[in-house]
């Protein structure tokens, strides 16, 4: 009896990792085993990115806010402090955004915190 192999299964398999590799750089796009290294790596890192993704915007924001706080003299700490105790519920992006968009907002909203802002 002949040794089946699933020689289907496996060139189909072998085609999607090698098209998946497309764009890559001599070897690594053309033969199989560089290929499937490549793109193993390239999808760890994909999955990694994606989660630094949402920590860089998140100090994007904080660096927005507090560049803004600085010139309403309070600092970004003392800010998100007064905000938490004054019960308004908005988020960093949604203040990085109003800060840059609206600094007359932004400024009522830094002296609706202010007295509740420690020291």
């Amino acid at each position: 009896m002949p040794r089946a192999t699933n020689a289907p299964a496996s060139h189909r398999r072998k085609r999607r990792t090698l098209r998946q590799a497309k764009g890559f750089y001599g070897s690594r796009s053309k033969l199989f085993r560089q290929a499937s290294d490549a793109v193993d790596r390239a999808m760890s890192m994909a999955y990694t990115h994606r989660k630094q993704k949402k920590r860089n915007y998140r100090s994007l924001w904080i660096a927005r806010i507090s560049a803004a706080c600085r010139a309403h003299e309070i600092t970004y700490s003392r800010f998100m402090e007064g905000l938490l105790k004054a019960n308004i519920d908005l988020n960093r992006k949604m203040l990085s955004e109003i800060a840059i968009h609206d600094p007359d907002g932004f400024g009522v909203i830094v002296e609706q915190a202010r007295p509740h802002a420690g020291s």
